[in-house]
């Protein structure tokens, strides 16, 4: 049996589209709604067709908008307008938002106080760009010996960060190295560390140096 080719707007990925919005005024097919009015005044349960009169006598549409109750909760609202606010309100989301990533910056057990500083400043500047920040000490050979150190320092880091940054998991060992992850703090300014160079140079997961 041959099966006829559907039209455009029934074919599957339109047909997925439509699936995914409401059900609105003649494609309501239950016998009887639980009415919502344009105001939001609870009308109780009236029969489909009454609330399909309703909607045309107000100039709004039907509205389903909780199918699954038991008769489906059906709102009267001008349903053209209710999704172009819902379009614009997600396009202004998408625009507000922010992409956040996960910037790293990388330690030894014996890091020099000059690269220290430095990486110290990279820390800050990608925390006050509102990112999220992973700290990690790197351990080579038996340099292992040092995890309690290594521990002590990133808490040190932590504090020091800790007018812009919280702490958003602990310090933990992870194979061969140490790491912590630090969230940005709502609504914090921060001046750069002492001594440290300005924001400029090499990425901050370089120039690891040992003392």
């Amino acid at each position: 049996m041959a099966f006829r080719r559907p039209p455009e707007e029934e074919r599957p990925d339109a047909a997925a589209a439509r699936a995914r919005e409401p059900r609105v005024n003649h494609r309501i097919r239950v016998p009887e709604v639980r009415l919502i009015g344009v105001d939001g005044e609870q009308l109780g349960i009236v029969a489909t067709e009454v609330a399909l009169r309703m909607a045309q006598t107000d100039g709004v549409d039907l509205v389903e908008v909780a199918p699954t109750a038991r008769p489906p909760v059906c709102r009267l609202m001008d349903f053209g307008k209710f999704k172009y606010l819902q379009k614009k309100r997600q396009q202004e989301a998408k625009r507000s938002s922010t992409h956040i990533e996960v910037k790293e910056v990388k330690f030894r057990p014996k890091t020099e106080k000059h690269d220290y500083e430095t990486k110290m400043a990279h820390a800050r500047r990608f925390i006050e760009q509102g990112h999220r920040l992973k700290v990690t000490v790197m351990f080579r050979g038996r340099e292992m010996a040092f995890t309690d150190a290594s521990r002590i320092k990133l808490e040190e880091i932590a504090r020091h960060l800790a007018d812009v940054a919280v702490m958003d998991v602990a310090p933990k060992v992870e194979g061969r190295t140490m790491s912590m992850m630090m969230n940005p703090k709502r609504g914090a300014g921060a001046a750069p560390v002492a001594g440290a160079p300005g924001t400029g140079g090499k990425s901050a997961g370089g120039n690891e140096a040992d003392a």
